[in-house]
């Protein structure tokens, strides 16, 4: 039985040509949901990728970036598990810098063929890449930036999501979740400085649920090969800790994706804020990191399928972005409000070999215009079944 309803996990698998126009459809059905097939299926994705600064060679690193296995399990024709467990880093201690992380645990079920109901640990579905991030799927050997350091990848959060799905080509996704805590800030790293949310997202570890989230998102896909959306999420992260402020989370995209033909097109514009951070800040003048009130960055992407030969396809790309992950701060007073952070322009250009569907080879040249230290040459290999 093929479900109607646009899955988290759901990933290019079958053609070429549906891999370049990303889920813009529903899942292909999987061997549990055909007549006769299994009840379990298996499911991976992983990268290898390594990462040659221009300026210093000698700092060039090769590296199991990720590692997912999963396992889907249909218990009935209406209901089923979803979970998936990552390794990154490919070894994970102490003493190591690997970590095992759970990405997706839930149960979902199907009402009929307009609405489904998920509960558990779910992706949130913000931008284009936090619900599809398989390196099939997505240009360059690592993530970009702005789905990076503005919408946490990958961002995940225990709730519960309902799904409606319409023949007008609609698909509307709302729920309640839990949030960030801002405790997690830490003043004396750079982490926040990366990826403001990244750094207090809980990831359903132990995490405080004293305050909630909830989000919106909708995506039109009523022409073939383009999609139109846009999402949003509010929740505190104060936690109700006494010796805290409260604090407000809120994060919203506008995203686009066209593709006519043989080209990709896609586009995205994402804005968070903090509030109350004046009040978070005073505790922490003088220190490294200071919480920024709010974050944004877009980018724009062209990709261009410029040979096929049965399942092999060569597919150069181009992308521009542009992030600030300290776009202001609350203010302090004279001397001690910190500066708005410069914004950072990342300009890629590389190709993707798809040896088939499930398996790429990648290469690109990333050029960074605030910190050129960190320009490079990217070499990737991908899977994802």
């Amino acid at each position: 039985m093929k479900s109607s309803v646009l899955p988290a996990s759901a990933r290019p698998r079958r053609a070429v040509a549906l891999l370049l126009t990303l889920n813009a459809v529903t899942r292909p059905a999987r061997a549990e949901e055909e007549p006769g097939g299994s009840s379990t299926a298996i499911t991976s994705y992983g990268e290898i990728n390594v990462l040659r600064p221009t300026d210093h060679p000698d700092e060039t690193t090769a590296d199991l970036r990720r590692f997912v296995l999963g396992l889907e399990h249909r218990f009935d024709p209406a209901m089923k598990l979803v979970t998936e467990l990552e390794v990154e880093h490919a070894v994970s201690s102490a003493g190591d810098r690997g970590e095992v992380e759970v990405e997706q645990a839930y149960i979902e079920r199907q009402f009929g063929p307009v609405l489904a109901a998920r509960a558990g640990l779910i992706l949130m579905p913000l931008g284009l890449l936090n619900e599809h991030h398989e390196p099939t799927a997505y240009f360059g050997v690592e993530r970009n930036f702005v789905e990076t350091a503005i919408i946490p990848s990958t961002w995940r959060e225990g709730g519960i999501q309902l799904i409606g799905t319409f023949d007008n080509g609609v698909t509307v996704q709302a729920g309640v979740t839990t949030s960030f805590d801002v405790n997690r800030w830490d003043a004396t790293s750079t982490e926040g400085q990366e990826s403001p949310l990244g750094s207090i997202h809980q990831e359903l570890q132990l995490a405080r649920a004293h305050d909630v989230g909830g989000f919106l998102a909708a995506d039109w896909r009523g022409v073939p090969g383009l999609q139109l959306g846009a999402s949003g999420f509010v929740g505190g992260a104060g936690q109700g800790q006494h010796d805290r402020p409260s604090s407000l989370v809120t994060l919203w995209d506008v995203h686009a994706r066209w593709t006519p033909g043989p080209l990709d097109l896609s586009g995205l514009y994402t804005r968070g804020t903090l509030s109350n951070t004046a009040a978070l800040n005073r505790t922490l003048v003088g220190s490294l990191s200071l919480v920024p009130a709010a974050f944004d960055g877009w980018y724009v992407q062209a990709g261009w399928r410029a040979w096929t030969h049965l399942q092999l396809a060569l597919v150069p790309f181009a992308r521009c972005e542009r992030f600030n992950t300290g776009a202001s701060y609350a203010d302090l007073g004279p001397g001690l409000t910190p500066s708005r952070r410069p914004t950072e322009t990342v300009v890629t250009a590389g190709v993707s070999f798809y040896l088939s569907p499930e398996v790429v080879l990648k290469a690109d040249y990333q050029h960074f215009d605030v910190e050129g230290a960190l320009t490079r040459v990217d070499l990737g290999l991908g899977w994802s079944f």
